[in-house]
């Protein structure tokens, strides 16, 4: 077997682990954080959840709300800016990919000089940003234990893909807790863009043993937990079952890259600023089909995984494992078409371009062609 380099921070996963927040800032010598999330958490009172456990410690801090849901580049900078006056050594985000995107793209241009573009792409980023500590609020960014960092660059309208072990938080205090306000639509794309990233994970061309094994276990959990968050929010343990899937999925993706769902899907969010989940949700079955034939092992494996119908372990081919994820999906409180953010024919140019260039179609298990992928976009209007 080939090396195999795996990344990961320290994970704190259970009720309550939040609380640690204020502990793990201590010991990591920190007297005054920048607490990075949004005004949703902040009015449930999440956010303040976690600040309490600062003033607990004696360590100060200042709080940027200013994070869209799609987060900016220019949220990074304003965020930076803040840092810088106020003299900050850490960052916390309370949140879900959005917040701690921002965050990772504020510790970037604290210790780094430049625009976030100069950074763009696998491991490009010289001098590593202060200590970061993540509370996760959605269970499906897994942003908190990856070392990827997705942000849009207004200028062109893109979302940039920025990977690199610098960017891998110090501190993931996973607290299922903190997902149980999310609604059923939330819920719902954050949970497929969870079952993507471990999908896209198990057959992608720099996956290993090591990844396979959490790549697994997300999509084992996922079809069966997903509904039950989704229709019955109050289910702690469904909860705690998809906070366990997204971690899972996350450390599996951060190691083993993502593909084209995901190359497809940043190309659409930063032309359209669109919900990512969704956008996954709506090309996942066509990206599959085209992909089957050269991966077709491990597909299957995946289809058994995530338990699709009908199939029973008897062999399947790329339109039947499509036909099988659009069942999964169907339920689901969730756009199918991608003309629902907007998208129309005259776009399809420009996403091609902007998929190409995405770093994750690196991985993705088959070399598409542009006119390949056109005809996928085409496919899911």
């Amino acid at each position: 077997m080939d090396l195999v380099k795996f990344l990961a921070p320290e994970i704190v996963f259970g009720s309550g682990a939040r609380l640690l927040a204020g502990r793990y800032l201590k010991n990591l010598g920190s007297r005054k954080a920048l607490v990075v999330s949004d005004p949703v958490l902040e009015s449930l009172g999440w956010t303040s959840s976690v600040t309490k456990t600062l003033e607990e410690e004696g360590i100060a801090y200042v709080t940027f709300l200013d994070v869209h849901a799609n987060p900016r580049d220019e949220d990074s900078v304003r965020g930076a800016s803040l840092y810088a006056t106020e003299s900050c050594d850490a960052i916390i985000s309370v949140g879900g990919g959005s917040p701690t995107d921002c965050a990772k793209g504020i510790g970037i241009l604290s210790a780094n000089p430049g625009s976030l573009s100069a950074y763009e792409g696998i491991d490009r980023i010289p001098r590593p940003g202060p200590p970061l500590v993540c509370v996760p609020s959605t269970s499906g960014a897994s942003a908190d234990v990856s070392q990827f960092a997705i942000i849009r660059e207004m200028s062109g309208l893109r979302k940039m893909a920025i990977v690199s072990r610098m960017l891998v938080p110090d501190v993931a205090l996973v607290d299922p807790d903190v997902t149980s306000t999310m609604g059923p639509e939330l819920t719902a794309a954050v949970g497929i863009d969870a079952l993507v990233h471990a999908l896209e994970a198990y057959v992608s061309n720099a996956s290993s043993p090591i990844t396979d094994i959490h790549a697994l276990a997300a999509m084992r959990i996922i079809p069966a937990a997903l509904p039950r968050a989704v229709y019955s929010p109050e289910d702690a343990e469904a909860r705690m079952l998809m906070s366990l899937a997204s971690m899972e999925a996350g450390l599996a993706f951060s190691n083993a890259i993502l593909g084209a769902v995901h190359a497809m899907a940043h190309a659409v969010g930063g032309l359209r600023d669109s919900p990512h989940g969704e956008c996954n949700a709506v090309l996942l079955p066509e990206v599959v089909k085209a992909n089957f034939a050269n991966a077709s092992g491990k597909y299957r494996e995946a289809a058994s995984a995530i338990g699709l119908s009908g199939f029973k372990g008897d062999p399947i081919d790329g339109e039947r494992m499509a036909e099988g994820l659009r069942e999964l999906l169907a339920p689901l409180p969730i756009a199918h078409r991608l003309s629902s953010f907007g998208v129309v024919g005259e776009d399809l140019p420009t996403l091609v371009a902007l998929a190409l260039a995405d770093p994750c179609m690196i991985t993705n298990p088959r070399a598409l062609t542009a006119p390949e992928i056109e005809a996928i976009y085409a496919r899911c209007l």
